[in-house]
């Protein structure tokens, strides 16, 4: 059979443009893995960086591309898209039949994460090495220079910048789910080129591909990520020149995807940036989506399965000459990963999502990250005698990792309490997230590492001067990564000091966990804890009377249940189990909370006593803190404060027109109507004889205003908010028939002529005689009212 014919390469790129319109996805698919096949790489060069682009849609977000954001195993085209793009596919093929001939590809600086950009404007060059020898410095006249990348660097840098480039999508869809093709093809890559166990598989298995620009044997992973404020800066202009270090060839790809991920994830703020972003007029550079931070976790626990997965022997202590003499460069990779690659963009990303990301229940995905990380011991891969979370003692080995990484225990524990202090706790979603904080840090002794290293970092300058031994690496300048646990104080002393002043700055001002200060915002969570668990307590239980009231007699209309009136707090979602999770959820993180500081029940019972007083005085006043205005009252800041933690209310109620409420399902739809026009023609003609009774002082007046007006009106003025005029209008003398469209109202009438049947009374009758009943009823409840107003 004749191979079928190929098109020249000269049109190569034409004829695929014009397939991309015409034929669906699989055709095309099929089509490029024929040419990817049999094109030399020169034809393929060509076409590359148009089917990257096709593929993850152009860096402005004009172009679309394969919205692998939008793709779900629901889709008839995702698996077509991941056998294409799996590290395994066609197009990774592709990228190593170009890496081979060293081909680059340009990408224009603006495109960078916004602290690399703002070096290269300054010329000085990047603290990330991936973008070292890489600037294309551009001709006269064009003012924005190029970075030249490899094809797997192009390539990984197009898909990582697939996730936050701003896409018009459909309206209605979003990328936020975790079964997105996007989504599975990063925990693709995260497995192939980090693995857990084994090494990176080989980048072609017909001949190797040399690493792009190693890095020196000189430099090791010493200047990866963290930042020395002591270095000097080097000037752009001065790019150091890198020749082929034979060890880095085994993970050159590991290296370059992870820094590109982390590069175009995380790294868009630096200290200087996340400092001025600390003043409410400076505006965001960049604002993550909930679907970014869901990858970034997903990278965070990967990298911590990959970091743990070191060999035994390879994590022993011993003097760093010897113990990494024989280690291979997967494993040292491993041991440096976290702290080496992560950490400090890591912080300033969730320092910033901490401090800017709106008070809603999205932010779940911003803490289930940061409590991702800071519990290493979850992904070991151990599954020997597992225990619960809340049982299972923290093993000792782990201070290390809390020593390089105090801040991110301590400072985000204390952005976390700032914002739990303005949250609803009534609502289900917060109070879970109250929870999980207390449940993770109330584990058995990390508070108690967390109180070590603290101290450590406490201890006074001169200590450290006056000890360090000679020659001592710091973990930024290639020290060891799991051999602390054996040094002397001092060392550790160092360590966690160095930690601190890289992330904060040598002019931080650091507050304690267990300090003073933060102990007492811990106290203020706690009562605001136990007044949310006493309003949630409350809408249960008027939940629960209400569904008790709501019986069969309710079609008759005998419930006093009535719609058009919610319980202040109460929502959709806060009503049923989902209340008495909410409890749950609460009374868990009381009892964690005061674990974690050491809280006594007699200290637990005195703070639930002055929270109950202060609710009974909230009671007794009602109203929330609010200012009288023209058009009725405005609330202060306080008194949002005290709608939002359950403390007052307004008695809420329907402020339409009465007449006009929602017909119920005690009511005949069609009586209503009807009563409704007879009573409004009735009010248009009589409404001025209606008023000037109502009107007068003596015994008809008072009558006349018994059954045409409604007495509870003046009192709700300072129940609610509604405005005086909607006020005025209910006060305006009006006739309404819509009780007699009650089913209840219906039976009592059909139970009565039928009484009056019996007593031989015709229905001329049994009417007068409930009219009469009626007129006298009035009269004594008008009679009854004025010796009650007398006395």
């Amino acid at each position: 059979m004749a191979a079928p014919t190929m098109p020249q390469p000269s049109f190569l790129l034409a004829n695929l443009k014009a397939d991309s319109t015409t034929k669906p996805l699989l055709q095309r698919c099929q089509d490029l893995v024929k040419i990817i096949d049999e094109y030399p790489a020169k034809e393929l060069h060509l076409i590359f960086p148009w089917l990257v682009e096709s593929v993850f849609g152009s860096l402005d977000g004009v172009i679309m591309g394969w919205s692998l954001r939008l793709l779900h195993s629901r889709c008839n085209e995702y698996n077509i898209v991941l056998d294409f793009l799996n590290p395994s596919g066609p197009m990774m093929k592709l990228v190593y039949k170009l890496q081979a001939e060293e081909y680059k590809y340009e990408i224009p600086v603006n495109y960078l994460p916004g602290p690399v950009r703002a070096c290269i404007q300054e010329g000085v060059l990047p603290d990330c090495p991936l973008f070292h020898n890489k600037l294309q410095f551009p001709p006269s006249g064009i003012l924005t220079p190029n970075i030249a990348l490899n094809p797997f660097e192009f390539f990984m840098f197009n898909f990582a910048y697939c996730l936050i480039t701003p896409k018009n999508f459909p309206q209605g869809q979003q990328g936020s789910c975790t079964d997105s093709a996007y989504f599975v093809l990063v925990d693709m890559y995260l497995k192939y080129f980090l693995p857990s166990e084994g090494s990176v598989p080989p980048s072609d298995s017909r001949g190797s591909v040399t690493a792009p620009s190693p890095r020196p044997s000189s430099v090791s992973f010493a200047g990866y990520g963290v930042h020395s404020p002591s270095l000097l800066k080097h000037h752009i202009f001065h790019q150091p020149s890198v020749n082929a270090d034979p060890a880095a060839q085994e993970i050159w790809r590991s290296e370059t995807l992870l820094q590109m991920f982390v590069e175009v994830w995380l790294h868009h703020y630096s200290l200087e940036m996340y400092q001025k972003l600390q003043s409410p007029q400076v505006k965001e550079p960049f604002s993550p989506s909930e679907e970014l931070v869901l990858v970034v976790r997903l990278l965070v626990k990967h990298l911590h399965a990959f970091s743990n997965s070191l060999k035994s022997e390879q994590v022993s202590p011993s003097p760093p000459a010897q113990s990494h003499a024989h280690t291979s460069p997967l494993e040292e990779f491993k041991r440096v990963v976290v702290q080496r690659f992560v950490q400090q963009k890591l912080y300033l990303f969730l320092q910033h999502c901490f401090g800017h990301w709106p008070l809603d229940a999205s932010f779940r995905a911003v803490l289930e990250t940061w409590l991702s990380f800071i519990q290493p011991w979850r992904y070991t891969g151990e599954k020997i005698n597992p225990q619960p979370d809340q049982n299972r003692t923290i093993p000792d080995k782990w201070e290390p990792f809390i020593q390089e990484n105090l801040l991110m225990y301590t400072r985000l524990f204390q952005g976390f309490l700032n914002r739990a202090l303005r949250m609803d706790l009534v609502n289900g979603k917060n109070a879970l997230m109250v929870f999980r904080v207390a449940k993770v840090f109330s584990q058995p002794n990390l508070s108690e590492m967390i109180q070590r290293v603290e101290q450590l970092f406490l201890e006074p300058e001169h200590v450290l001067h006056h000890r360090q031994p000679r020659g001592y690496l710091t973990p930024s300048h290639g020290g060891s990564y799991l051999s602390s646990r054996q040094r002397v104080v001092t060392d550790m002393v160092f360590k966690v000091k160095s930690h601190v002043y890289a992330l904060e700055g040598q002019d931080c001002q650091y507050t304690q966990m267990f300090g003073t200060e933060l102990k007492g915002a811990v106290m203020k969570l706690i009562q605001i804890i136990a007044q949310a668990r006493q309003t949630a307590k409350r809408i249960s239980d008027h939940s629960t009377e209400m569904a008790t009231s709501s019986s069969f007699l309710s079609w008759f209309g005998f419930s006093s249940f009535d719609p058009s009136s919610t319980f202040a707090g109460a929502e959709a979602e806060d009503s049923g189990e989902s209340l008495k999770r909410t409890h749950e959820y609460l009374d868990k993180a009381l009892e964690n909370l005061c674990q974690i500081y050491k809280l006594n029940q007699g200290q637990l019972t005195q703070l639930m006593i002055s929270v109950s007083s202060s609710q009974d005085e909230a009671q007794s006043k009602q109203l929330p803190d609010c200012i009288q205005d023209a058009g009725g009252l405005i609330l202060t800041e306080l008194g949002r404060r005290q709608i939002i933690n359950g403390q007052r209310r307004f008695d809420v109620q329907y402020q339409g027109d009465p007449e006009l409420q929602p017909i119920r399902t005690y009511e005949n739809a069609l009586l209503v109507r009807l009563l409704y026009r007879l009573s409004y023609l009735l009010n248009q003609r009589l409404g001025g004889f209606m008023s000037a009774l109502c009107s007068r002082p003596d015994f008809l007046g008072r009558l006349g205003r018994h059954y045409l007006t409604d007495p509870d009106a003046t009192g709700r003025l300072r129940q609610s908010p509604m405005s005086r005029q909607v006020l005025e209008r209910r006060r305006q003398p009006r006739l309404s028939l819509r009780p007699l469209a009650s089913y209840r109202t219906l039976l009592l009438l059909l139970v009565f002529y039928m009484l009056g049947a019996l007593l031989s009374l015709g229905p001329l009758s049994t009417t007068a005689l409930l009219l009469t009943g009626g007129l006298l009823f009035g009269v004594l409840m008008t009679l009854c009212g004025d010796k009650l107003k007398t006395h």
